[in-house]
């Protein structure tokens, strides 16, 4: 016996995809976009920290009390990220062009990241002086007693004294020169045995800045030929961020 045909009313006719399966693809393409933008974000976010490895390029003014004193700085002079906040603190480091005196740029950013161009660069470390006399102060009552020695003739004008191997200062150099109305420049140094062997700290100097802030200064031994100048740029610079005494420090422009 021949069954009857069947009719429209009596044929299935679901959809070949389901309503439940439509929902469960579009919301995974929804999560997949979603998760697609959140990378490129969050990739793009990291890829900019990685590319400038803790440096920053913002000159917002950033307050620092040390002590007795209150500096405002460019938050790109200051060399570490966890120190570009308003606090007080025990030290804030920076690291600023030569001859120029200001802090990371894009323009500049080899002379940052290059360690064979880092040379061009002056780092200060800032804190509350421990000893009443700075490296000049120091050099009749403690560092005359450590030389080994005849002095004998150093660069750019400079006088070199040997200092006792026993003195602890690892082989380093004490450079001095007389200054008119001031008291003599006093400089350590390891003198490489040629400029292309220079690091960026091969030298070290500390003045007092201030009320009682120190400051110790490094760069590299091929700067040495600008040691009078570096000297008064370093104290010029820290200077004119102090907070006067009105409460108002000298306007920040360009990290300068």
């Amino acid at each position: 016996m021949v069954s009857p045909p069947l009719s429209a009313s009596m044929i299935d006719e679901r959809p070949l995809i389901s309503s439940g399966l439509v929902y469960r693809i579009t919301s995974g393409i929804g999560v997949l976009a979603a998760l697609t933008v959140a990378i490129s974000v969050g990739g793009h976010w990291l890829g900019e920290r990685i590319s400038l490895g803790g440096h920053t390029t913002d000159t917002k003014p950033v307050s620092v009390t040390i002590g007795e004193d209150t500096l405002h700085l460019a938050a790109n002079t200051i060399r570490f990220p966890s120190e570009r906040v308003d606090s007080a603190a025990e030290r804030v480091d920076l690291y600023l062009t030569w001859p120029q005196m200001q802090g990371f740029s894009e323009a500049d950013r080899l002379r940052f990241d290059d360690v064979s161009q880092s040379s061009s660069l002056i780092f200060l470390q800032l804190s509350q002086s421990t000893m009443s006399r700075d490296m000049s102060g120091r050099l009749e009552p403690i560092y005359s007693h450590i030389m080994d020695g005849a002095p004998y003739a150093g660069p750019y004008g400079l006088t070199a004294h040997r200092l006792r191997a026993d003195a602890g200062y690892n082989n380093e150099i004490l450079l001095t020169a007389p200054r008119s109305g001031e008291p003599d420049y006093v400089v350590r140094c390891i003198l490489p045995a040629s400029s292309a062997s220079a690091t960026s700290g091969d030298c070290q100097r500390d003045v007092k800045v201030g009320k009682d802030l120190s400051v110790l200064y490094r760069f590299s031994s091929n700067q040495l030929r600008d040691w009078q100048t570096m000297d008064a740029a370093v104290q010029g610079f820290i200077g004119a961020h102090l907070v006067n005494v009105s409460g108002a420090a000298t306007p920040i422009a360009g990290g300068r």
